[in-house]
């Protein structure tokens, strides 16, 4: 398995580096994410050794399950928080993630600075926009985002680091990728997590600054 894994890593890699240069873009302005959820141990470790600093988890409990022991082998890890995050799960979170990638309603927001306020302990913060508007799918709609940025920045003063979004399944993902990164510009925020592994060269020439890498890495997802 380590050395699948570290085969992965190269390959995907190397096509990051590919797609960054095809933009006109520096290799270091892309950040590549290993979407570690469901994962046994083995294969985070297998990543870890083979040189995988960056990791995106979706389930706060998962993750405080397994972290803390593994940040005291490899220190400068940067963990990021990738699925929706429940008010009761903010005190962990907060504790354990180094950005929160989902910020998407008011009441999330308050709880995050009225926490950060307790602990003295602050992180940025990507919102997550619903750029399909799917109603089935988190993340704030488009038309709502000005209020909540304000929101979030001026009434909460909470550090928005970028955006966030999650393409529909089976559509080309290039017109959510090109609006999110447009939403971004208007604003002055530099970070865009979007692409995974199926169309992350896409998003990459839309502008993405991190590309969330789950399947491409470690292959199909275990189930839980």
């Amino acid at each position: 398995m380590k050395n699948e894994i570290l085969r992965n890593l190269e390959s995907v890699r190397a096509r990051v580096d590919c797609a960054v240069r095809a933009s006109g873009r520096f290799p270091e302005s892309v950040r590549v994410m290993a979407v570690s959820k469901t994962q046994p141990e083995e294969s985070l470790r297998a990543a870890l050794s083979a040189g995988q600093r960056l990791f995106g988890e979706n389930r706060v409990q998962e993750a405080c399950a397994r972290w803390p022991t593994l940040r005291t082998e490899y220190p400068d890890v940067s963990l990021h928080l990738i699925g929706p995050l429940q008010t009761n799960k903010v005190r962990s979170a907060l504790a354990l993630f180094d950005c929160i990638q989902t910020l998407d309603r008011p009441e999330l927001a308050r709880t995050l600075a009225g926490e950060m306020a307790r602990t003295g302990r602050r992180i940025p913060f990507l919102i997550q926009v619903n750029t399909a508007q799917e109603s089935q799918k988190h993340g704030i709609r488009p038309a709502d985002f000005p209020d909540f940025l304000r929101l979030c920045q001026d009434t909460y003063g909470l550090d928005i680091a970028g955006l966030m979004t999650i393409p529909p399944l089976n559509v080309p993902p290039v017109p959510c990728f090109s609006q999110l990164a447009g939403m971004a510009k208007a604003y002055g925020l530099p970070e865009l997590s979007m692409g995974m592994s199926g169309d992350f060269e896409s998003a990459i020439a839309c502008g993405a600054t991190y590309v969330r890498i789950g399947t491409a890495l470690f292959g199909g997802r275990v189930s839980v």
